[in-house]
């Protein structure tokens, strides 16, 4: 299985453009990030949700449109939205451009075989089985209306096989794997036989797994069969689910390692929801988005991107650039929430994690309405000398750590320090 030990960054469609994303949409993005971001470690270029469906306008899908497919029922890229993909070249054009950007080209993918597929009987490639023998009919998404799950025997395999030889051939990079990662334990047979198919491929892949919750008693599992999972459900700009995300933050944390990563899903980030209307941007205050950016970064959660990165303004651009953090981003290991509690009305969270190069992170967060002063005593941190200096990641400002650590932190804000 392919191991990176740095948690993947990229972009992923789904947050602008649901499932409704075209190939000029991703080009767009991929020349945006080659030009901008790509020095900051951001690589993957992710096509999200129902790139097979000709007729998708927005985030909902539209119940059993016609499908784009071969012969042997697997999904091809529409061509009316992903021209390069017309006379069977399926996403190969495409992955081809991203990769002479010096990227990499991800796409999602549903668990299972398509409805359709089954329903017209069509051949598997490499047997003399059908598509009807592979499907589990008692087995449906309850979200999404295109699959069907596939047997566990040797026909879902070879479907499987077959799946992932045509993305390999492709030159795909990357597989967000959709209606699989909570749906344990009954689909867990077919979670280890997907993961299995993708790593006998002959191409290294990520393997991402959705949507969450994660089962945190599947933890291990998730480890060996995938790269990532999603620890929550779909994430949005909501202040709600930002603060949500602290007490699965601390669940989670102390299973991020080299090459698996808990996910805690995408930065919806300056123009998203651009398949309503284009002048849509997140809801997320400034201080909001700084505090999801340090959590994610100390806990080594992937970073995604979800909005339109050409529409992205100055704040933004110091936000997904700015290499201190990155730099914790790739470095912190062994992060753990210190303490959560409440002085004069207002919760504050502390996290610490080690630098791998050496040196210590502290991440100090105000999850209250109010400005606020953090306030510790040095004691609750191990191994930290009176005396040592801090640097402000995000603001680069220096300051000596006496016995008791001070700082204003404004409401619903973090700031972050590395010491050493």
């Amino acid at each position: 299985m392919y191991r990176p030990t740095v948690a993947p960054r990229g972009w992923n469609s789904w947050d602008c453009y649901g499932a409704a994303v075209t190939e000029k949409e991703v080009r767009r993005n991929a020349e945006f990030m080659a030009a901008n971001l790509k020095q900051y470690g951001w690589e993957y270029v992710v096509v999200d949700i129902q790139w097979y469906e000709p007729g998708a306008v927005s985030h909902e899908y539209r119940p059993f449109a016609d499908l784009c497919m071969d012969a042997y029922g697997r999904l091809l890229p529409a061509p009316n939205r992903f021209p390069s993909a017309a006379e069977g070249r399926g996403f190969a054009p495409l992955a081809e451009y991203v990769h002479s950007l010096g990227l990499k080209f991800g796409i999602h993918i549903m668990r299972g075989i398509p409805r359709q597929a089954v329903h017209r009987n069509l051949p598997i490639l490499g047997t003399d089985k059908t598509a009807r023998d592979a499907a589990r009919f008692n087995s449906i998404c309850q979200w999404n209306p295109d699959m069907y799950g596939v047997t566990t025997d040797e026909t879902g395999r070879v479907y499987y096989d077959s799946i992932f030889k045509l993305y390999a051939e492709w030159g795909v990079d990357f597989i967000k794997c959709d209606d699989i990662c909570r749906e344990l334990p009954h689909e867990e047979a077919e979670m280890v036989m997907l993961s299995e198919a993708l790593n006998s491929c002959g191409r290294e892949m990520v393997l991402s797994l959705s949507p969450g919750p994660a089962l945190l008693e599947k933890a291990e599992l998730y480890k060996q069969v995938a790269n990532m999972w999603r620890i929550t459900d779909d994430f949005w700009d909501d202040w709600k689910l930002l603060y949500a995300m602290f007490e699965r933050a601390e669940k989670w944390s102390i299973h991020a390692g080299a090459g698996h990563f808990p996910d805690a899903d995408m930065l919806p980030i300056g123009p998203i929801r651009q398949d309503y209307d284009k002048n849509n941007k997140t809801a997320f205050t400034e201080n909001e988005q700084i505090t999801m950016m340090t959590l994610w970064c100390i806990m080594r959660s992937p970073l995604m991107i979800g909005g339109e990165m050409t529409g992205f303004d100055d704040f933004t651009m110091r936000l997904i650039t700015n290499e201190a953090v990155l730099a914790m981003h790739a470095n912190s290991r062994n992060a753990k929430q210190i303490f959560r509690r409440k002085t004069s009305g207002t919760e504050y969270i502390l996290w610490a994690a080690e630098d791998c190069v050496g040196g210590r992170y502290i991440a100090m967060f105000n999850a209250g309405e109010q400005d606020g002063e953090f306030a510790f005593a040095l004691e609750e941190l191990e191994d930290i000398p009176t005396g040592s200096l801090a640097t402000e990641l995000w603001s680069g400002e220096t300051v000596t750590i006496g016995e008791e650590f001070r700082i204003e932190v404004p409401a619903h804000g973090a700031k972050v320090f590395r010491i050493g």
